[in-house]
């Protein structure tokens, strides 16, 4: 409920500000069980845009355990959905939680696979977590303003979402960079700035 109305309240907000978020690709997402969301991390309005395109499904989403450190903080993200991860020393509950709450749930894990904003080195890890849940992996991208004062100029904001991909079978997962790479390529218009950095 708390996601919800924080949810409602950002999009509230954006909608005043610069319009409504355009969607396409609504009906790539699966509505029978829980799934991850794989996206690239260019700025903070990634995740904002994403969770509203994906709305109503709750989400859940890493974060570096030092953001807990202070309280009232980390009670709002945890509230929010985050789970802390150790970067450092990540331990087996960085795949079971998602999973669990996946299966369990039908709850979507949202994660940046490159595990820093700018790099195009995808992690094995949101491959390994889709297959042990046994749910697809939506490929999703934010197009638009990256900044507060080009929000402010009311430039277009679109969330495309792509096909699932499904993996079922270790070719699979060894192919898997390879086809989110290529999804990003088709649908990321910031993705030639973003690749090598």
């Amino acid at each position: 409920m708390f996601f919800k109305i924080v949810l409602l309240l950002v999009k509230w907000l954006i909608w005043l500000l610069n319009g409504r978020i355009h969607i396409e690709g609504k009906e790539n997402i699966p509505t029978d069980s829980g799934y991850v969301i794989a996206a690239p991390h260019h700025s903070w309005m990634d995740p904002v845009a994403i969770a509203i395109a994906f709305q109503p499904t709750p989400l859940i989403f890493m974060a570096k355990k030092e953001l807990f450190q202070n309280p009232l903080f980390g009670w709002f993200i945890k509230k929010l959905g985050a789970f802390p991860v150790d970067r450092a020393k990540p331990g087996p509950s960085v795949i079971k939680y998602p999973v669990n709450e996946i299966k369990k749930n039908k709850k979507a894990l949202l994660i940046f696979p490159s595990g820093t904003r700018h790099s195009e080195n995808l992690k094995n890890g949101t491959g390994t977590i889709a297959r042990l849940a046994k749910t697809p992996v939506v490929p999703a991208v934010y197009n638009g303003p990256l900044q507060l004062k080009n929000i402010l100029k009311r430039q277009k904001m679109i969330v495309r979402i792509d096909k699932p991909i499904i993996i079922d079978s270790k070719e699979k997962l060894a192919e898997f960079n390879d086809v989110l790479t290529a999804s990003y390529e088709k649908n990321d218009v910031n993705w030639d700035l973003f690749k090598d950095k």
